[in-house]
This record gives structure tokens, sequence and C-alpha cells, in this order.
């Protein structure tokens, strides 16, 4: 009995320094990457705001060619939304829904993810002219882990996933336009 006591207070023990560490950890992840394509800023920005033309460039969208894809309103609109579908769990089920547009700068957006997990993300694709015919894309994904799961963070290595599907989708987007 003795010995399952002490196995209560320890396991106590850890669940409580386990719950106070998660209570001071970040609880909000960032991920960015950019990337600069030789074309003019106002062609990549006509581009990247088409919700149908980011499906072309973005490697979620690619892993399942069965992917069942819906779009609401007019497209690169604020107010239009991409739904997707999929059996494959990398992909799952979710929208995005342009949130804000500033013309030849900035594209806001909100990510719902529905399967296999919800959650919510917002994030931007922003093109800055870096020359007549050289600009910059900056592609950021941020989000909430809530506590106590934000434990997990250091874990997921988020910015290392994550970032790396973005750069590998700037890379597609790059592709894309220099070939036009």
């Amino acid at each position: 009995m003795i010995i399952i006591k002490r196995i209560l207070v320890i396991l106590i023990l850890i669940i409580s320094i386990v719950l106070i560490v998660a209570y001071f950890m970040p609880k909000e992840y960032v991920v960015e990457r950019e990337i600069t394509i030789n074309k003019p800023v106002d062609s990549v920005f006509k581009y990247v705001k088409s919700l149908k033309n980011q499906n072309e460039f973005s490697v979620w969208a690619n892993i399942d060619p069965k992917m069942k894809v819906s779009y609401k309103g007019t497209d690169g609109t604020v107010g239009s939304v991409s739904s997707w579908e999929s059996n494959v769990k990398e992909v799952g089920v979710g929208e995005q829904e342009i949130t804000k547009i500033t013309e030849n700068r900035r594209i806001d957006f909100a990510l719902r993810f529905k399967k296999p997990m919800e959650d919510t993300a917002v994030g931007f694709m922003s093109t800055e002219p870096i020359s007549g015919n050289q600009t910059k894309v900056k592609w950021e994904i941020n989000g909430e882990i809530p506590y106590p799961t934000n434990i997990m963070l250091p874990m997921l290595r988020l910015n290392q996933m994550i970032g790396n599907d973005l750069q590998k989708g700037l890379e597609n987007l790059k592709n894309i336009m220099e070939e036009k």
C-alpha cells in the first residue's frame, strides 16, 4: 500500500510540474518563409490572391489528387472561400477565407481546419517590389495551441514541418511565375 501511495504522489508531482511548465510556455506559433521571384509585383500579386491559383502551388493541395475542392464567392476578393475535403490525414477537411486585401501588397486569410482535428489559424501572403522585375513574396501562418497542450509545442517542430511546406510552395510559385 505504501508503494502505491508513493507512486501516486510521484505521478501527481510529475503532472503538476508539466502543468506548471506549460503555463509559462508560449501558446502561439508563427511560421514564415520568403522567396524572390523574377516577375513584377503586380503580376505576382494578381496570381497569389486567387484561391484557385493557390491550389496550384500549395504543397497541401497537391498531396491528394482526389481531394474535393469547392469555392464560394468571387475568387480573389474579401469573403471568398476555398473548401477542401480529403481522406488523406495530412490534408484533412477545412477551408480558407480571404479576410483582407491590400492591393499589390498583402492578402490576409483565415484557416479553419475541421478534420483530423479542429483548429484555426491565420496567415498572409505579402508581395514587395525589390526592383522593376523582382518581387519578394512572404508567406506566414500563425496560430495558437491551447494550454496545457502547448507543452508539446517544442516537440511538434511546427516551424520545421509547416516551414518546409511553405518553402516548397513558394518554390512551386516561383517556378510557375517565372515560366509565364
